[in-house]
């Protein structure tokens, strides 16, 4: 029988833990990038109450045109953290335009594909974070879920990157459970149906999951669908690798037999 989860305790444990963290490795200043969803919302929130408002520096990274930009304003101004917007458009498109010319003709092409380009704005997103984190002696904060690490709902060097997880052992049912608690945040923010921004589509319309299920899958061992256990887990499986270092092979391994 699972343990009934304590969103306040949780959420104190979270500001301990961050504070200790930061004394232990040295720093004071975090940044990280700012959607608008309950998972950087939550995490901002978080970072604010262990390190200062003054301290958190948060990153709002449009791809040319995005609706929800005044969401992530909110939370900014909510907290009263610093903020700063980057808008990645721009270089989508330079590096597209870069990548898929084709400069001499022994040169392979490459294909088009939606969801390498779709993946683009994620991993240029973490490159502003990190430039930004660096040039301000600070540390980047992860805003990613237990549900998403778990489904492999997240791009490979893109929102998978950064120096320490805040919200990586929660599932994406918990994370609004703990930005419920805080009085600070909106609670439409914390309740918003998660998307990324990029496609259109909201995260469960992605992955044709629900939260809901993959965090019973997690806590209880089965969202009580054995057809849907089986999509979260052959899921889990094939994106193992994201949760993961990159595989080191052994260059002193013996002759296969």
């Amino acid at each position: 029988m699972a343990v009934p989860f304590d969103a306040a305790k949780a959420r104190d444990t979270l500001v301990r833990e961050i504070r200790k963290f930061a004394r232990e490795q040295g720093f004071e200043r975090v940044a990280l990038g700012i959607s608008g969803g309950k998972d950087s919302t939550v995490t901002a929130a978080l970072c604010a109450r262990a390190l200062g408002k003054e301290n958190v520096y948060g990153v709002m990274m449009p791809d040319g045109e995005q609706k929800d930009l005044d969401d992530s304003r909110r939370v900014c101004e909510a907290l009263g953290i610093r903020k700063k917007t980057v808008n990645i458009g721009a270089m989508h498109r330079a590096l597209r335009a870069e990548t898929d010319r084709l400069a001499a003709e022994d040169e392979f092409a490459v294909p088009d594909s939606w969801q390498a380009n779709t993946n683009i704005g994620p991993r240029l997103r973490m490159t502003a974070v990190r430039y930004i984190a660096q040039a301000l002696g600070a540390r980047v904060a992860g805003t990613g879920n237990l549900s998403e690490a778990t489904v492999g709902y997240c791009t490979k060097d893109g929102d998978t990157s950064c120096d320490f997880s805040v919200l990586g052992n929660l599932t994406s049912v918990e994370v609004v459970e703990i930005g419920l608690t805080m009085e600070e945040l909106p609670r439409e923010l914390v309740r918003k149906a998660p998307s990324d921004g990029l496609s259109g589509m909201t995260d469960e319309e992605n992955m044709g999951l629900r939260y809901a299920d993959i965090h019973s899958y997690i806590r209880l061992g089965t969202c009580g669908n054995a057809e849907t256990d089986a999509k979260i887990r052959d899921r889990e499986m094939k994106n193992m690798h994201k949760r993961r270092m990159p595989a080191r092979l052994d260059p002193f391994a013996g002759e296969e037999a």
